[in-house]
C-alpha cells in the first residue's frame, strides 16, 4: 500500500500586529480542535521567510492561513486563492518580508515545492503594532476560515476528528450556516 500524501497545513503571521495574527490563530484553534491523521502537520510558521523552506520538504499538499489586504472585499472575507492570485495582497511589513509566490519559486528551485498549494486568505481590517487581539471582523472570521482548511482537506479525502474537549467544531459548523468562504478561484 502507498504511503498517503504529506498534507502540511500554516498559519503564516504575527500575533503581535492584530489581524497580521490571523494565520496562527487559525493554527491554534486547528491544533487546539482537531486530531489529525499522521499525513498531516498543522504548524505556526510565523513570519513568511526563507526558514519556512525546511517546513516544505517532502510536503505533497500546502494549505496556508494568511492575512490579506486590498481585496476590495470587506475585512473578515475569506479567500480561496492560488499563491500567485495573492501575491500583490500578501501583508508585508519590511523589504525583508517575502510573498508565499516567493517561497515557493525557492522552493522550486532547490526541488522542495510541494505538488498541491492552496492559499485561504482573510482580508484584514487593520494592522496595529503591539495589538495581540483580532479586529472583531477578523476574528469572526476565523470559523469561516478553519471551515475553507477542512474542506481543503476533504477535497484530499482527509477528515479530522473533532476533540470532544473543543467547541471549534460547533462554531465551524455555525459558520458554515451563516457565512460561506469565497469559491476557489480557478
Amino acid at each position: 500500500m502507498p504511503a498517503a500524501e504529506r498534507i502540511l497545513i500554516i498559519g503564516v503571521g504575527n500575533p503581535l500586529m492584530r489581524d497580521e495574527g490571523v494565520g496562527p490563530r487559525a493554527a491554534e484553534l486547528l491544533m487546539a480542535g482537531y486530531a489529525f491523521p499522521d499525513n498531516v502537520e498543522v504548524v505556526d510558521a510565523g513570519t513568511m521567510g526563507l526558514s519556512i523552506l525546511n517546513l516544505l520538504v517532502d510536503i505533497d499538499h500546502l494549505i496556508v492561513v494568511d492575512a490579506i489586504k486590498d481585496t476590495g472585499h470587506a475585512a473578515g472575507t475569506v479567500l480561496v486563492l492560488a499563491p500567485e492570485d495573492v501575491a500583490d495582497n500578501q501583508v508585508m511589513h519590511s523589504l525583508h518580508d517575502m510573498r508565499l509566490s516567493d517561497v515557493l519559486q525557492n522552493a522550486m528551485l532547490i526541488g522542495k515545492a510541494p505538488k498541491n498549494t492552496v492559499l485561504i486568505g482573510v482580508q484584514i481590517e487593520r494592522i496595529e503594532e503591539w495589538v495581540l487581539e483580532l479586529s472583531p471582523p477578523v476574528e469572526a472570521a476565523l470559523p469561516v476560515a478553519i471551515a475553507a482548511v477542512l474542506d481543503e482537506l476533504d477535497r484530499l479525502d482527509v477528515k479530522p476528528s473533532p476533540k470532544t474537549d473543543s467547541d471549534i467544531d460547533a462554531m465551524v459548523i455555525e459558520a458554515l450556516r451563516t457565512y460561506a468562504p469565497m469559491p476557489r478561484t480557478p
